[in-house]
């Protein structure tokens, strides 16, 4: 199975003598060894147990940038999906869309549950002290990336784009791989005009992220439910802090990311929103297929207007549920929603959206970054 399954050579957080690491600039080193003879899994693990002691902005930086170059290191054979086409899309109860307790969610309830409808709603999946090391961490990465927006939005080197480094850093890293590797000035423009920020983009983050989604469990549970060791990308793994709007438009995620495709997408709430501030309309009911976009009274050619939806939706109700800090949604590329937003809200919505997929069918545009 092309899980990405590698031999540790040294516990983490040691050199490869097998001493305790000392500081940020040994640790480096290490894995700057590791990662030069191609074991770059090894080098993340070092790494990682590194910053857990002692927290450091260059280990974070190269964290980024080693989960990059991981992706060439993992088996990406194909495999089979781990979940019946034919599952039953019946409803056990009344309810819409039922809660999934954490401590009930494994691969096997997460999978029922989106057979089922459409999605998993999970209340507390994280804990408040969890939401606010976040929730600071979004506001530092906004104002980071708009410090730099100041010297133009394309990548520059030296200069003006060290100073500008060190101001931001490590709450925002503008990403450059390797050979040359890197996105367009232009698109990272439109994330940012979108109340958004790549999680990629500011390494502290994304480091606390990924280890308050380790101590939640949802490594090993995604691990488990695509069958493979799951793999983040650039461009749809956002940090969020979004205003109220006077309307969004619907769309699935898979009209934009192609075939084949093995995906599943956390979007995690770290306010209160569906009420004063937007949270999510969805059609809590599983889809079968990629529905017609840019009909129906869609804004937009790649959107899927109300009437579709309607018809999409086929006699079950459209909800906009109420979400509050640390509560989260997991879906699909075939799941039909919208940012829930209205001219009656006043407050923004934080938020963070992590899609994961699968090594094996890895979209072929996408800028992988190995969890």
């Amino acid at each position: 199975m092309g899980s990405g399954a590698h031999r540790t050579y040294a516990p983490a957080g040691t050199t490869e003598a097998g001493r305790p690491l000392g500081d940020a600039a040994e640790a480096l080193a290490a894995a700057e060894r590791l990662a030069a003879d191609g074991r770059f899994l090894d080098a993340i693990d070092l790494l990682t147990e590194a910053n857990r002691q002692h927290r450091d902005a260059e280990v974070e930086a190269r964290l980024v940038r080693l989960r990059n170059a991981a992706y060439a290191e993992l088996d990406r054979s194909p495999t089979d999906s781990p979940w019946p086409d034919d599952a039953p899309r019946g409803r056990p109860n009344d309810q819409a869309l039922p809660p999934l307790a954490r401590n009930q969610l494994t691969s096997e309830a997460l999978r029922d549950s989106i057979l089922r409808h459409g999605c998993a709603y999970v209340p507390k999946l994280i804990f408040q002290e969890d939401v606010d090391v976040l929730v600071e961490g979004i506001d530092r990465a906004f104002e980071g990336c708009d410090k730099q927006a100041e010297r133009g939005w394309s990548h520059e080197t030296g200069g003006d784009d060290a100073s500008a480094y060190a101001a931001t850093s490590p709450w925002y890293v503008r990403f450059e791989g390797a050979n040359g590797l890197d996105v367009k000035g232009e698109t990272r423009k439109f994330v940012r005009e979108g109340a958004g920020v790549w999680t990629v983009e500011s390494p502290r983050v994304m480091f606390d992220l990924l280890e308050i989604l380790e101590r939640a469990g949802l490594r090993s549970l995604i691990t488990d439910y695509l069958g493979e060791r799951p793999t983040l990308t650039l461009k749809k793994s956002t940090l969020r802090r979004t205003p109220p709007l006077p309307r969004a438009d619907w769309h699935q995620d898979g009209a934009f990311l192609g075939k084949p495709i093995r995906p599943l997408n956390l979007w995690l709430s770290l306010s209160h929103c569906g009420e004063d501030a937007p949270g999510l309309d969805v059609v809590p009911r599983r889809l079968d297929r990629i529905v017609e976009t840019g009909s129906g009274g869609a804004i937009f050619p790649w959107s899927v207007g109300p009437g579709t939806v309607e018809e999409a939706a086929d006699g079950v109700p459209i909800l906009r549920p109420r979400f509050e800090p640390g509560d989260a949604l997991l879906f699909d590329e075939l799941f039909l929603h919208r940012t829930g937003t209205d001219e009656t809200m006043t407050r923004d919505r934080y938020a963070i959206e992590s899609w994961f997929f699968a090594p094996s069918v890895y979209p072929g545009d996408q800028i992988p970054f190995v969890w």
